[in-house]
């Protein structure tokens, strides 16, 4: 059965005759008949009464015609959903982020906000570690993670440049020095992220090769908690930038370089390289390409693979 066959029939039924179905689809009567012969076949029962001039429908013709005027419907309902789709009206776009890698998401997210408010964007929270498979699985169509997955199956974008900052409350003897040296700091009790990741094994190779004890005395869950336990005067951190920078721009925290740590981080946007990008997820790449170029900075639109 043919969506073709029941747009013939239709018309036969609307209409009461073949010919005038004929002229209205502009084609043959034999044409018409022929269609609806082949429909009646593949059903196994007559559509309409052929003893009736009026084009009467039998009972399995009015049937048949309440379904069919569904599946139409139907049809035209997925053209006009495909059709926003297109135009960015409808449509999710799911992506793959952690507590660090989230917050570069934020003004690339207000900006597709404001371009697409149509679009509904689910960002779930997962290790970076899980974030290939995420993505791989389609439980993500994106995800944005800080180091190369080195992963055949999915591209990889670098997004935005991240720098590891050593901070340390307003009221710390460090917070009025230029630069301080990792042997300065083992003294010092760290406020610590306890998600492993390699930039905290990188730290504490770096300690261990200045001979200098690294003290990690609290260890807290979230960016969020540790900054805000170091402003209140509980020990020092080392944090991305970019989770620090409106504390550093209101003096609640004050950054200080060290000079053997100069610690860089690439985030990057990945996704599936075999699959078609949704619209929406086509749109999202824009803005960040979009922003690259004009936030300029930090921000970045490097492709990898």
């Amino acid at each position: 059965m043919e969506l073709a066959q029941l747009e013939v029939f239709l018309t036969a039924a609307r209409e009461g005759q073949f010919s005038r179905a004929a002229e209205k689809l502009h084609r043959t009567q034999s044409a018409v008949s022929q269609s609806i012969h082949k429909l009646e076949e593949e059903l196994g029962e007559p559509l309409f009464d052929r003893s009736s001039r009026s084009g009467l429908l039998t009972d399995a013709g009015r049937m048949l015609q309440q379904y069919a005027e569904r599946l139409l419907n139907l049809r035209s309902d997925t053209h006009a959903a495909l059709g926003e789709l297109r135009a960015l009206h409808k449509g999710r776009l799911a992506i793959s982020a952690n507590e660090f890698t989230a917050l570069y998401l934020l003004p690339v997210l207000a900006e597709f906000r404001r371009l697409h408010p149509m679009i509904r964007i689910t960002v779930q929270r997962s290790l970076g570690s899980e974030m290939p498979n995420d993505v791989l699985r389609h439980n993500a169509e994106l995800g944005v993670l800080t180091y190369d997955p080195q992963e055949p199956l999915l591209s990889s974008i670098i997004v935005y440049l991240d720098e590891l900052v050593f901070v340390v409350p307003r009221s710390h003897p460090l917070a009025t020095a230029r630069q301080v040296s990792i042997r300065q700091l083992g003294a010092e009790s760290f406020v610590a992220h306890n998600v492993p990741s390699p930039y905290r094994e990188k730290v504490i190779q770096a300690f261990k090769r200045h001979k200098t004890p690294l003290h990690m005395d609290i260890e807290l869950p979230t960016l969020q908690a540790i900054k805000r336990f170091v402003a209140m005067g509980n020990g020092v951190a080392l944090l991305p930038e970019i989770s620090v920078e409106n504390e550093l721009a209101r003096g609640e925290l004050i950054s200080i370089p060290v000079r053997e740590l100069r610690l860089h981080r690439k985030l990057r946007l990945i996704y599936r390289k075999s699959a078609s990008l949704s619209h929406a997820g086509r749109a999202f790449l824009k803005v960040v390409e979009t922003m690259s170029r004009e936030q300029r900075g930090r921000y970045r639109f490097q492709r990898e693979r």
